[in-house]
């Protein structure tokens, strides 16, 4: 597999989030953001969990953590539920149907969560085994050496560990009952400062 393989879908939502992405997010977590769609890609290919909607995934995939941005903190919402919202505006301007709109909440909600089935969510379940793939490094050997290799190179992980860390350690402390409190709970940053894709 390769990275011409996995291309974004050319499409006014896709590249709406990418604006928006660009625009809001540092390079660290644009970067990620990138990655988790190409990680996403490469475990659709290995494991043949295929989505059912390959857009809804590709903006899903660029925008689940704009809600860490400064412009689009929420005060009380968890990061994820903000990111779902951004996703929710982005679509409806591009002129989703409502039900497709909520998918992506749904989508981006569901990344945080510790695990999501397969066959209830492809959607979700493929964003959250490719962000925790990029953040905590779980399946680091399950996709092909060459693919992650190119995708590293095209798109480095800078300093995303501690800027991650300082990110997601802000949310729990605020936000003491969110996801983002039980996986920095669960030892967030010692997974990011010893993460195996940049071993």
């Amino acid at each position: 597999m390769r990275i011409a393989d996995a291309r974004l879908p050319d499409t006014p939502a896709t590249r709406a989030a990418m604006e928006v992405a660009e625009r809001f997010c540092t390079t660290a977590l644009l970067e990620h953001s990138i990655r988790s769609w190409y990680w996403a890609c490469g475990f659709a290919a290995v494991t043949r969990v295929e989505p059912a909607d390959r857009e809804l995934l590709a903006v899903a995939a660029l925008l689940h953590d704009v809600g860490l941005t400064p412009a689009f903190d929420a005060v009380t919402l968890p990061f994820e539920t903000a990111g779902g919202n951004v996703g929710w505006a982005v679509t409806a301007g591009a002129g989703w149907a409502p039900g497709r709109r909520e998918r992506v909440v749904e989508v981006i909600e569901r990344h945080m969560w510790p695990e999501v089935d397969p066959a209830d969510d492809p959607e979700g379940h493929l964003l959250e085994i490719a962000t925790a793939l990029d953040i905590s490094g779980a399946r680091a050997e399950a996709l092909p050496r060459e693919f992650v290799a190119e995708v590293l190179a095209a798109h480095p992980r800078g300093g995303l560990g501690p800027e991650f860390t300082s990110c997601m350690s802000d949310q729990a402390a605020r936000k003491p009952g969110s996801q983002a409190a039980r996986i920095v709970a669960a030892g967030l940053a010692a997974k990011l400062a010893d993460h195996p894709l940049e071993r």
